[in-house]
């Protein structure tokens, strides 16, 4: 079973991206509200990937993309993230951060979902 952690600030958001992915198989989740909470949960459970905001009270997003490219156990995590910050200079940063995927809010869930099982698929060949 694969595990998918959802942090964004906005329940909506989060309840918005787990229905979307909620038709996969083996799919387990972990939510978290802003980036400390994401951060701890990288560090106490085993996360496949994950989809992450970048502007979030405590901790932003990019800092979180920060402390996990300091940490070469969760490099490997595919990172997909959600924000309504739709700049270039932006993407640019979130991608050079080590972000896998960048998409722009509104949540386009048909993409999400096709990101998500591409990212899966290519996971789950590299371990076979």
């Amino acid at each position: 079973m694969k595990t998918i952690l959802i942090v964004d600030d906005s329940t909506t958001m989060r309840r918005m991206i787990r229905a979307t992915l909620q038709t996969l198989e083996n799919i387990s989740f972990k939510e978290a509200e802003n980036g400390l909470e994401a951060i701890e949960c990288l560090t106490l459970n085993s996360i496949d990937l994950m989809t992450l905001d970048l502007n979030m009270p405590d901790i932003n997003g990019l800092a979180v993309l920060n402390f996990i490219n300091s940490h070469q156990t969760l490099k490997k995590i595919p990172i997909i993230v959600i924000t309504a910050r739709s700049d270039e200079q932006t993407r640019d940063k979130v991608m050079a951060a080590g972000a896998t995927q960048f998409m722009k809010k509104p949540l386009e869930p048909q993409k999400l979902l096709a990101h998500v099982e591409r990212l899966l698929n290519t996971l789950f060949s590299e371990y076979s």
